[in-house]
């Protein structure tokens, strides 16, 4: 039986994908994916990129390594009122500053999609959608959205996360799996997630969303060292 694992949006969360890290290594699963934004929110990106660059992760580029990595000057995100897009800003700014040279480059460098397969399942993996990078595919969208993505779809699993909600749902012979959020989780539950997919009979796939406790105050304390909003530290303690 061969499993699978895949995490996305760390954002600078260096703790939490220790965390995250540590708890595949010890499940012994040797497929491991990142889906991209290694970089926003949290206060260590460049730990966080160098993690994954040490352990040789297959990653691909999230819409906040995209705004970083190329100095864009926002990160495409959207925001709900005026007091999350002070929060963004703040963000922006201090990781824009706290990223070196160096670490924008490999940025720069990572791809927008992965496709494989692996025991005759075809994998496709990108950041937001296959249509663009900063698409939010929520659970509750109208089953329309995913019936047109499955037609246009080659692959039997489309893996994905930006909304920092892991779901998963078959629409048209396509499974669709949200990876949800190791480094910021915005469903209630503070701790880090992953998604393990596990390959039985062919054409069949059993999926878990994995949840990993970590050092939420280690993250905290590193957010209100770097000058970013209180109310930011609070979303990482609550999960929101």
């Amino acid at each position: 039986m061969t499993s699978l694992a895949f995490f996305s949006d760390v954002h600078g969360n260096a703790a939490a994908l220790e965390a995250v890290l540590a708890d595949i290594r010890e499940r012994g699963i040797k497929f491991v994916y990142c889906l991209g934004d290694l970089v926003g929110y949290g206060p260590h990106p460049n730990e966080v990129i160098e993690l994954l660059r040490s352990a040789a992760i297959p990653t691909i580029m999230g819409n906040y390594d995209d705004g970083v990595g190329f100095e864009r000057g926002e990160c495409g995100c959207y925001y709900a009122d005026e007091a999350a897009r002070r929060i963004g800003d703040a963000s922006y700014a201090f990781t824009a500053s706290a990223v070196t040279a160096e670490n924008k480059l490999w940025l720069q460098g990572l791809p927008r999609e992965l496709r494989f397969g692996i025991g005759g399942t075809r994998f496709h993996l990108v950041h937001g959608s296959p249509r663009r990078i900063n698409e939010y595919l929520m659970k509750d969208r109208d089953t329309r959205t995913y019936e047109r993505l499955a037609e246009t779809e080659d692959a039997d699993v489309l893996v994905f996360g930006h909304t920092h909600v892991p779901w998963h749902r078959r629409h048209g012979g396509v499974l669709f799996v949200n990876a949800g959020s190791a480094g910021r989780p915005k469903d209630g539950d503070t701790r880090a997630d992953y998604t393990r997919l596990r390959l039985l009979t062919p054409g069949e796939v059993d999926v878990a969303v994995v949840r990993v406790p970590y050092d939420v105050e280690r993250t905290v304390a590193g957010v209100l060292a770097a000058g970013l909003p209180p109310a930011l530290a609070e979303a990482f303690r609550s999960g929101a």
